[in-house]
């Protein structure tokens, strides 16, 4: 029977990886998908993995019909045996709705990735509908870890390093980022209460009894 798969877990746990993943084995068998994707680091209309691979893919507008796009395109003499949905938590309740009705009405799999909470632990609103509605959800089993080597389960907005908690809910920004641009960096629970980012636990660490002493 078809399904509705929400595979989740925190940025940096290999989710987009899995969904290319996904994708070649079922292409490589003569399998035609679609997929979508919103806001993906590599641009609009691509799926990326941070190891560097990446496909095209459609863009989700606002207010789009995923089901709509899905049942036209098999209008035109498209094939669509499976639909792969990546950064599925900046989908609307709506889409998902539609994604659901993709597996119900047109007997399609389709594979939904997306983190599910956001920088203040709250869920986004696609995330949410998916734990509603999906057949399955699956947790990512390669773990990502926080700086102190702990679990991450907590996703962090960073602007220079500092842990901020106030803003809009989708900032389109990726790890690793330096300078005042606004990053993101999975902590555990812990040091998320905390506000303790890896840049702010060097700075505690180099308190100014240990500082080096200039010889000038």
């Amino acid at each position: 029977m078809p399904e509705l798969v929400f595979f989740s877990g925190t940025m940096d746990c290999g989710k987009s990886t899995l969904a290319l993943q996904i994708e070649h084995n079922r292409s490589a068998r003569g399998l035609a998908g679609m997929i979508f994707t919103r806001d993906d680091r590599a641009g609009r209309g691509k799926l990326s993995s941070r190891l560097g691979l990446v496909t095209d893919a459609v863009e989700v507008g606002d207010g789009q019909d995923l089901y709509a796009h899905v049942v036209d395109h098999l209008s035109q003499g498209g094939r669509v045996d499976y639909v792969i949905a990546d950064e599925a938590q900046f989908l609307v309740p709506e889409q998902i709705d539609q994604l659901a009705r993709v597996v119900d009405d047109l007997d399609v799999d389709v594979y939904a990735f997306g983190i599910t909470t956001d920088f203040r632990s709250k869920l986004f609103p696609g995330s949410q509908r998916l734990v509603e509605l999906a057949d399955r959800v699956e947790v990512l089993q390669v773990e990502a870890l926080c700086w102190c080597g702990a679990r991450a389960t907590h996703n962090a907005r960073t602007v220079g390093g500092v842990m901020v908690v106030e803003g809009a809910q989708v900032v389109v920004g990726d790890v690793a980022q330096s300078a005042d641009e606004i990053g993101y960096e999975v902590l555990c629970r812990r040091h998320h209460r905390r506000r303790t980012t890896a840049a702010t636990a060097r700075a505690a660490a180099l308190s100014p009894d240990v500082l080096p002493v200039s010889s000038g």
